[in-house]
């Protein structure tokens, strides 16, 4: 059986929204170099060990921005698979809450970073909150699109 599928004529919010999880990224990636230079952590070490960061501010600093980063690209597939999904009956919320997702998580890296864990938590709630509702979204859609 073949589906057709009609794209709803906001569905371009859902497409920026997405993208703009590519300049997240971008962002993410600079950031973390950033604090690998200042750092002096060389390639090929992932972060740096726990008894340099605990000396170093700047080592520290630099796991922080990794993890927020590595934080990001674990939720990064979930998070453009739901606004997706979600977009095809809610372009606008789909839209709105990937957008809120991507920006969420511009600060919530910042504040990692500059703050370390405890420098996350307002824009981690921010983020999990709009990604779980996305999830919801998707999930509505998709019994939606099976069953009705």
């Amino acid at each position: 059986m073949a589906i057709i599928v009609t794209l709803p004529d906001e569905y371009g919010y859902v497409l920026l929204a997405t993208v703009s999880t590519f300049f997240v990224n971008i962002f993410h990636s600079i950031n973390t170099g950033k604090q690998r230079k200042a750092s002096g952590v060389k390639y090929p070490a992932a972060y740096a060990s726990q008894e340099v960061a605990e000396k170093d501010p700047k080592a520290f600093a630099f796991n922080c921005a990794q993890r927020a980063h590595a934080n990001f690209t674990e939720n990064l597939t979930p998070a453009i698979g739901a606004m997706l999904i979600a977009g095809l009956k809610y372009p606008v919320l789909a839209g709105a809450l990937g957008g809120l997702w991507s920006l969420s998580r511009v600060f919530y890296a910042i504040g990692y970073t500059k703050g370390g864990p405890q420098g996350r938590t307002k824009f981690g709630i921010i983020s999990s909150v709009g990604l779980l509702t996305l999830k919801l979204t998707a999930a509505y859609t998709a019994v939606q699109m099976a069953f009705y």
